[in-house]
């Protein structure tokens, strides 16, 4: 009888360290795939804001969003007409990206986003993360111009 249950302790003990050694090695695999593909998350976040810029002012039929890039290679949006502007910031050693909106109350702190690798089976990829989740990145957007535009975050219904 004590033998077996030193067996089984001796194999939970194990499949313990198993599972750390696993995730350990999974975490350094996310980590690398974070770092490599951080550039291609962030082309992915311009890409995408220039997109929704036009999509706005093709709607709006006159140039409400302006967007153009700095020399540090931040993002800076206007609304014409509005006082306030929407910077977005790309911190590569972070992995990080952070949206400032002047529009948006005081009390609400910048939106920062995390880049994390993970698992895509055949491979790694690469994604925008907020509070431990993937960020949807079309609704985040569309929120926050909707702020700098003067609006309420979400439309009324």
């Amino acid at each position: 009888m004590g033998d077996e249950s030193a067996k089984r302790s001796a194999e939970e003990f194990l499949a313990a360290k198993l599972t750390e050694e696993g995730q350990a090695y999974e975490n350094k695999l996310n980590m690398e795939a974070a770092i490599a593909l951080a550039p291609s998350v962030w082309t992915h976040v311009t890409r995408t804001i220039n997109a929704k810029c036009k999509e706005w002012n093709a709607i709006t039929g006159e140039q409400t969003i302006s967007c153009k890039e700095t020399i540090m290679g931040d993002l800076r949006l206007w609304c014409a007409g509005k006082p306030y502007q929407m910077t977005v910031h790309f911190d590569s050693p972070k992995r990080q990206v952070t949206i400032k909106n002047t529009a948006r109350p005081e009390h609400e702190p910048d939106l920062t986003l995390t880049i994390e690798g993970y698992d895509t089976n055949p491979g790694r990829g690469a994604r925008l993360v907020r509070n431990n989740e993937p960020a949807n990145l079309d609704a985040l957007l569309v929120a926050q111009l909707r702020i700098l535009s003067g609006l309420d975050r979400q439309a009324k219904v």
